[in-house]
């Protein structure tokens, strides 16, 4: 096997962790979450979930990359034989979310293009799902969009480009513009955010705690959900990440580096959402919860709205959809080389082709989105794969290395081995007891709102035709893989 590429430097490796980890989750999921179970209350469930379920999670995945040195197939592959499937079924739902993700940025392009005048006009509502993305029904599909259509194909172009030059030349690069400019377009974002009238009372309602929430276990599940949603725990990026690491790296270290680093901004993200949604709750006389919103809602909707009601509304407008766009790319740059690694070293083929082939195929896939009824698709396709893809494959991926294969006291020796801080017995009760238990709760709740009510009242047939057999489909392609026997040789160029 020739040698595997590398990381150039430490801080290569962790800015795009951290590009992986911080999406657009951050800015339109984290803050609403907070804000709905508990407020300044539910920080402490979130920090137990991070602390028992987020980093030793981190903790293990980068193991398991760092000691293997291979995707993430291939990684459980070498575990058990019996386990590779986990990690084409982990490949698989990378790839089906890389196919709509690419979408939001192009929304995100153009509307970093309409803040220049304000184009969305005095209803930003009826403007994003009328005007623009000219919505039908769940189903049917319609025309292509040419405004969502063109932007979309410049996103893979630049994700082509920096996956195409490799890990040093390539992946490490584009992580080395895009979170730092993330960062500083964030800060200015939220100083100019907490600046405005009536931010306090919007920074009030989201850190104000609300203590009762602690003894609700909904609250608890919806903390360990942001921890394990937010860090790209179980997509097979994190394994695929670490297996690009120099052999004497400080694992650890780099997974608390990680998971505080996504978390603080998280924080940020959140202070900077609600003192602009404060500041459109002073400005329409409603309380901070009559407008606070997540998802694209949040994004296409409720933010256009209050960036038009600011001074300097274009500058505002671009900052904020700019710094989608930016943490949008990172994400899906870390998505795409799940499934890049993996094709490259199962077929033996150059990283160039590997590129081509499965990028391609999904460049392809993700123009399915790109009509009238796109946003439909889009939103099952996310809820079902994240929960009955990403969530399942968590606690399938847990329970077969920590119950089965009883290899965490394995990976404890090998990272204690590279790491300064060494691992302890927590971190196997947290992985062996308590993740599992939180992830097969998780999953059990999930189960019983399907047979409750359809999510978001779509038709039957609908869910069953995008959603289920999505999810599914990516656990049995995950099983065909399986089958084509792995090379002797593979190529890393």
């Amino acid at each position: 096997m020739e040698r595997r590429s590398q990381w150039g430097t430490r801080l290569g490796f962790l800015l795009a962790a951290m590009g992986s980890a911080i999406g657009l989750g951050n800015i339109w999921r984290f803050p609403a979450t907070a804000f709905e179970n508990g407020g300044g209350a539910f920080f402490l469930p979130y920090l137990f979930a991070l602390l028992t379920a987020g980093i030793p999670l981190l903790i293990m995945e980068y193991t398991i990359g760092h000691k293997y040195r291979s995707s993430a197939p291939r990684s459980y592959a070498k575990i058990s034989k019996g386990m590779e499937w986990i990690g084409w079924w982990q490949v698989a739902i990378s790839f089906i979310i890389s196919t709509y993700y690419p979408i939001i940025i192009s929304w995100a392009i153009m509307y970093a293009y309409f803040s220049f005048g304000t184009q969305w006009g005095d209803d930003p509502t009826g403007f994003f799902v009328g005007d623009y993305l000219q919505l039908s029904e769940p189903g049917v599909f319609g025309s292509m969009i040419p405004s969502v259509m063109i932007p979309l194909i410049a996103v893979w172009v630049i994700v082509f480009i920096f996956l195409g030059k490799g890990i040093k030349k390539g992946i490490e690069v584009a992580n080395k513009i895009f979170i730092p400019t993330l960062i500083v377009i964030f800060f200015i974002i939220v100083i100019r955010a907490v600046t405005l009238p009536g931010a306090f009372e919007g920074l009030d309602a989201f850190f104000k705690p609300d203590w009762s929430a602690i003894g609700d276990g909904s609250v608890w599940v919806a903390a360990y959900g942001q921890i394990f949603f937010s860090l790209s725990i179980a997509f097979a990026i994190m394994i695929t990440y670490a297996s690009y690491l120099p052999k004497k790296s400080d694992i650890t270290n780099n997974a608390f580096i990680t998971g505080f680093a996504n978390s603080s901004f998280e924080l940020l993200a959140g202070i900077g959402v609600f003192a602009v949604l404060g500041f459109m709750a002073v400005q329409t006389s409603q309380p901070v919860s009559e407008v606070a919103d997540k998802g694209v809602a949040l994004a296409f909707m409720v933010f256009p709205e209050i960036i038009s009601q600011m001074p300097a509304s274009s500058l505002f407008g671009f900052l904020f959809f700019g710094s989608l766009v930016l943490a949008g790319i990172s994400s899906m740059i870390s998505i795409s080389e799940t499934y890049i690694s993996a094709v490259q070293e199962k077929f033996s083929i150059s990283r160039k082709t590997a590129v081509f082939t499965g990028g391609g195929l999904a460049a392809i896939v993700s123009l399915f989105y790109a009509n009238e009824g796109g946003l439909f698709l889009l939103d099952t396709v996310d809820y079902f794969i994240n929960n009955y893809g990403v969530a399942l494959a968590g606690l399938f991926e847990v329970v077969a290395i920590a119950w089965f294969a009883k290899s965490l006291k394995e990976f404890k020796g090998h990272a204690n081995e590279v790491s300064d801080i060494k691992l302890g017995t927590w971190w196997t009760i947290c992985l062996g007891v308590i993740t599992p238990i939180v992830l097969g709760y998780m999953m059990l709740e999930n189960l019983r709102r399907e047979v409750t009510s359809n999510y978001e009242d779509y038709p039957i047939d609908f869910l069953f035709t995008y959603g289920w057999m999505v999810a599914i489909g990516a656990m049995a392609v995950g099983a065909l893989l399986t089958l084509w026997k792995w090379p002797t040789t593979n190529k890393e160029s």
